[in-house]
């Protein structure tokens, strides 16, 4: 848009006149030595950090009010929810994935100050990906990052593989905690709704938390559950994956978040959700069910 603002206006012969290059301005602002997006938020801001196969992962938590009561164990049953290696279905990689706040924790409390977490990579094996030192996989991030930054961690994917979650699920738990205090009533759950061509037929208000934790594909009926698992398997087994779709339910929510007219909420959730690794689409409400009301 930028560059576009530059050309219509005549923008080199205005840029010149002042001794900028717009050119160079230009390439510099776009190009590879433009700094790479690694924090979301604006009030409670989450910056992820770390490498898939480097020496560990985690978040810098910033807007998190003091004496909010704190400590690992509060965040660990979320990072357990994501850890892999728990079931078939999911990547074989075995990690503890055991956290440890760094600062901004006093007495069991925060302080007000940045929050740091970080979690050890304990099954780190950047040999086992040495041939991708030459090649590029297909639909990664491989290519994008050598192109655009002129490096890039071939080592897993670095920054572009999906333990890089855990940073935002240490920001979100810290976030629950929060909520408890702040906003009691306010209710979060998250289900699948959908793996392949299989719909789960249930009204979102009857899904119930203690379903959903209980099975690997977080479905919200156990029994059909079990056949999904056996799908995902055998679809795995002939080289092939499946797409899924994702929903939260949030109840209790306060007025007035977001602000106009680029910050509104469902821009804000759309751009979160649409940076997870393979992301694809994002509806809220009646979503592209709207066109046919």
């Amino acid at each position: 848009m930028v560059l576009c603002i530059l050309e219509g206006w005549q923008g080199s012969g205005v840029w010149a006149s002042a001794g900028v290059d717009s050119k160079a301005w230009v390439n510099h602002f776009f190009g590879h030595t433009h700094p790479m997006a690694n924090t979301f938020g604006h009030l409670y801001r989450v910056t992820t950090w770390g490498e898939s196969h480097g020496g560990g992962v985690g978040a810098v938590v910033d807007g998190c009010p003091p004496q909010i009561p704190l400590s690992e164990k509060d965040l660990q049953p979320d990072l357990d929810r994501r850890r892999p290696g728990q079931s078939k279905i999911v990547t074989p990689r075995k990690e503890a994935d055991r956290c440890e706040i760094l600062s901004g924790v006093f007495g069991g409390k925060t302080l007000g100050t940045p929050i740091s977490v970080w979690v050890k990579n304990e099954d780190a094996r950047p040999e086992a990906y040495k041939e991708m030192e030459t090649m590029f996989r297909p639909s990664h991030a491989d290519y994008t990052y050598q192109a655009k930054y002129g490096i890039r961690n071939w080592q897993g994917g670095g920054r572009t593989s999906a333990r890089e979650t855990i940073g935002r699920v240490i920001g979100g738990s810290i976030a629950k905690c929060m909520f408890r205090q702040l906003a009691p009533k306010l209710s979060v759950i998250t289900f699948v709704r959908q793996v392949g061509d299989v719909v789960a037929r249930i009204d979102s208000s009857r899904v119930e938390s203690k379903e959903v934790e209980g099975n690997p594909v977080r479905w919200p009926d156990g029994k059909e559950a079990e056949q999904l698992v056996k799908l995902i398997e055998r679809v795995r087994s002939e080289g092939d994956s499946l797409g899924g779709v994702v929903e939260c339910v949030v109840k209790g929510c306060p007025v007035g978040l977001g602000e106009p007219v680029f910050d509104r909420l469902e821009a804000d959730l759309a751009k979160a959700v649409m940076s997870l690794p393979a992301s694809k689409g994002f509806e809220i409400g009646s979503g592209f069910a709207g066109v046919r009301m």
